[in-house]
């Protein structure tokens, strides 16, 4: 398995990405302009790379790299990621993004584990997780192996999600309703709000933004990603008050500051310039990341572009 967009490069621009990525001493936005990079290759260079990277000094480093895994859908990185999930002493924000990634991964054999981690992880954002991600395997197998279940349409974009879209309302209505009810069960509330997602529709983001307000911090930062994938400006209010907000969880902030880059109004820039002194580094350097993105594509140019070769045709 393996996400599609793949590109071929030297060994040469191999091994520069792969020093650049795991080099300190280079700003963070560098850093990961080489790790969107790698996330493009194949093969175990690449792959080497983004492990050592999942366990960097930079927590937001370390949990894009553990997702860049989990998108590219590589078996080989299992173990890895497995280690990853188990140690408590890393960040949060970083166990969890390796629990998506084994589930983006997709599987059966992963299950066990999660369900430990599920049971035994401290964090509650890492238990929901791994909740999400025993589910998905399981709602994958039963759409690969009865074609009559899967009646959900392919996400216009190009992410491996968390959730699969439901395909049992349509309603933007009820899906709100589902996306808003604490009863609900976090996989119904995220099948629920990539619906919504893919639907587009003022309507729908409306509906998306007011689950900013949800209990769970996992959601509140799946939504804001959502928001950024939208790049609609009804959300820019409601996400810079996310990003202000020095009490909401790090993760549910970073999030809303990559969104406000996607979102690039000059509001949004100059809030994220604000927020690049912001006294916790996941949100600094989102801040700084984002910055550095926007400036990349008002350029006409890709983030990763200058360090690209050409796309392999498949």
């Amino acid at each position: 398995m393996g996400c599609e967009g793949a590109f071929e490069s030297s060994p040469e621009m191999e091994r520069f990405l792969c020093d650049r990525l795991l080099d300190g001493n280079q700003p963070i936005s560098e850093r990961f302009r080489a790790l969107f990079s790698l996330r493009n290759l194949r093969g175990a260079g690449p792959r080497e790379a983004l492990i050592s990277a999942t366990r960097d000094s930079s927590n937001l480093l370390a949990h894009e790299a553990a997702f860049a895994l989990g998108q590219m859908q590589d078996v080989e990185s299992i173990p890895a990621l497995v280690e990853v999930l188990k140690d408590h002493s890393l960040h949060p924000i970083v166990r969890h993004e390796a629990a998506e990634a084994l589930g983006a991964i997709g599987l059966n054999s992963i299950i066990p584990i999660l369900e430990d981690s599920l049971i035994n992880d401290p964090a509650l954002e890492v238990q929901e997780t791994c909740e999400l991600a025993i589910r998905r395997i399981k709602e994958q197998v039963n759409i690969n192996n009865d074609d009559k279940t899967s009646s959900t349409k392919n996400s216009p974009f190009l992410s491996v999600d968390p959730a699969l879209p439901t395909s049992l309302i349509s309603s933007i209505d009820q899906l709100r309703e589902v996306l808003l009810s604490e009863d609900k069960g976090i996989y119904e509330r995220y099948a629920a709000l990539f619906a919504l997602r893919n639907d587009g529709g003022d309507s729908a983001i409306h509906a998306i933004v007011s689950s900013l307000n949800a209990g769970s911090a996992l959601l509140r930062h799946e939504v804001a990603y959502v928001l950024g994938q939208l790049q609609n400006k009804i959300a820019s209010s409601t996400l810079s008050d996310v990003l202000k907000n020095v009490n909401e969880h790090p993760m549910v902030r970073h999030e809303a500051a990559e969104a406000l880059g996607s979102i690039a109004d000059s509001e949004c820039v100059a809030l994220l310039k604000e927020f690049t002194l912001d006294s916790d580094p996941i949100v600094s350097q989102s801040c700084e990341v984002a910055l550095s993105m926007l400036e990349f594509e008002r350029s006409g140019m890709s983030f990763e572009y200058l360090f690209m070769q050409k796309p392999v045709v498949q």
